[in-house]
């Protein structure tokens, strides 16, 4: 079994020697803590040992958040529990509220003081002993205690020192007990150190941009772009100018602010994007373009350009993201071998937005025939029809061979009322039905008709017979 120092935190781990039953550092530490606390409640001696290493197992374990498994959790919750009552040392834990502090809203430094399972600490204060500067090994000594808030639990700073500028920061706090006998009970640890990020609104002085003559470097054109957003710049340059722009960062107080990112981009009315970084010489800012050396990366593309700048940093309240307007430029034609822009990639969620739409061009309807044509043409059509009937009552057509038994007379009757049907659907397919549907309709009905039309005709086959032979 080894212990291990992950900062701050500490941890066993056992010795790989053999695979077969190796344990997870949180089970490894889970059982030594829990076998530690076990002998110090069956033992009367008092065991010593160091705090540290107390408050670095109680780091550990809560540093691990919410397992990934039942197991793992038990073992967490069975340390955190054994560490929160034991005879050796229970670690208090000091936390914060917020590791984010704004100089705009004078936010206090805020601390909590609590066991690892959330209870009440004794009577104590929390004191600030320094404040690293992050990248800095210099640290400015405080020496000061926080004031305590009975109400909400909570120790907190009036106000952070007047040389704390926006920036990240490591803060040394300790906590120190009120009372010399809860050291024999509680373990602190000595100092404790936090990240602290503070934060505040950046001013930003002279954002010109400027159009340069190349030779001479002679202002040609200079505007000044608006921050808010309300004016938009319109420029105009060739291959021959330059462009420049330009802009001061300052601190709350008054320092120079280095952002984390500062990068002007230019995009073609065709996609093509360049982007170039904003370097600074103290509190400048400062980029210049020199069209005639970037003509190559431009892919020799004249057009319009759309100009924007980009400065943010974690600690920059007023970041932005800024479309500062549109430079026409007017570059030399590309020679044969000039490299091509490459091809701009395809939004794949643009086959989801609205298309296009679509205008129909429809011919003009046929000439139609008069009216009256129409309908003579209707009377000839059914002119057959009537000579029919006429024909019909010229033969005397009459009913006596329609049968007169009720089961033959009914299947007489479905029989022409059968042939009524097939000749109803021949008009609707002729008014509204497809193809497949007058198909589909007229096979039943052919089923139909076949049955019934069999025993109507064998009726009349069999009384005709009995004529014959009479």
């Amino acid at each position: 079994m080894v212990l291990r120092n992950m900062d701050g935190a500490y941890y066993f781990d056992e010795k790989l020697v053999d695979a077969h039953g190796h344990q997870s550092p949180l089970s490894a530490s889970s059982a030594v803590v829990r076998g530690i606390t076990a002998f110090a409640t069956a033992s009367d001696e008092d065991l010593n040992l160091p705090g540290d290493k107390i408050l670095g197992l109680a780091r550990f374990f809560l540093s691990v958040g919410i397992p990934a498994n039942a197991e793992d959790l038990f073992y967490q919750l069975d340390a955190l529990a054994s560490l929160e009552n034991n005879r050796v040392s229970i670690p208090l834990i000091l936390s914060l509220p917020t590791a984010v502090l704004s100089l705009t809203r004078k936010d206090q430094l805020k601390v909590n003081v609590n066991t690892v399972l959330g209870s009440a600490a004794p009577s104590l204060s929390v004191k600030l002993k320094q404040i690293f500067s992050s990248g800095s090994k210099d640290a400015s000594i405080i020496d000061q205690y926080l004031k305590f808030d009975p109400e909400n639990a909570v120790h907190f700073l009036d106000a952070l020192p007047e040389n704390i500028d926006v920036g990240s920061y490591i803060f040394s706090l300790e906590i120190v007990l009120d009372n010399p006998e809860d050291k024999k009970i509680y373990a602190t640890g000595g100092r404790t150190k936090v990240p602290i990020y503070v934060t505040g609104f950046i001013k930003v002085d002279h954002p010109d941009v400027a159009v340069l003559d190349s030779d001479l470097g002679n202002v040609e054109t200079q505007k000044r772009f608006d921050l808010a957003g309300k004016n938009t710049l319109s420029l105009s340059a060739n291959h021959l100018q330059k462009l420049r722009l330009s802009f001061q960062l300052t601190s709350p107080l008054g320092n120079v602010f280095k952002p984390h990112q500062a990068f002007l981009k230019l995009r073609h009315e065709s996609k093509v994007e360049h982007i170039f970084v904003v370097e600074n010489s103290g509190k400048n800012f400062e980029i210049i373009l020199d069209f005639l050396g970037l003509v190559e990366k431009f892919f020799y593309l004249s057009g319009r350009y759309d100009i924007q700048l980009t400065v943010g940093d974690a600690v920059m309240e007023n970041s932005f993201f800024l479309l500062l307007g549109s430079i026409e430029l007017d570059l030399p034609e590309p020679p044969e071998k000039a490299t091509r822009p490459p091809p701009q990639p395809i939004d794949s969620t643009s086959r989801f937005g609205p298309k296009a739409e679509i205008s129909h061009i429809f011919r003009a309807p046929e000439k139609r025939p008069p009216k009256g044509l129409s309908l003579i043409f209707l009377a000839l059509v059914l002119l057959p029809f009537i000579g029919f009937l006429v024909g019909l009552l010229r033969l005397q057509v009459n009913l006596k061979n329609f049968p007169k038994a009720s089961a033959l007379a009914t299947f007489a009757i479905l029989f022409h009322l059968g042939i009524a049907a097939v000749l109803t659907l021949y008009l609707l397919f002729w008014l509204k039905l497809n193809l497949f549907t007058t198909l589909q309709a007229l096979g039943f009905l052919g089923i139909f008709l076949m049955f019934v039309g069999h025993r109507t005709l064998s009726y009349l086959a069999s009384s005709s017979a009995k004529l014959k032979s009479a």
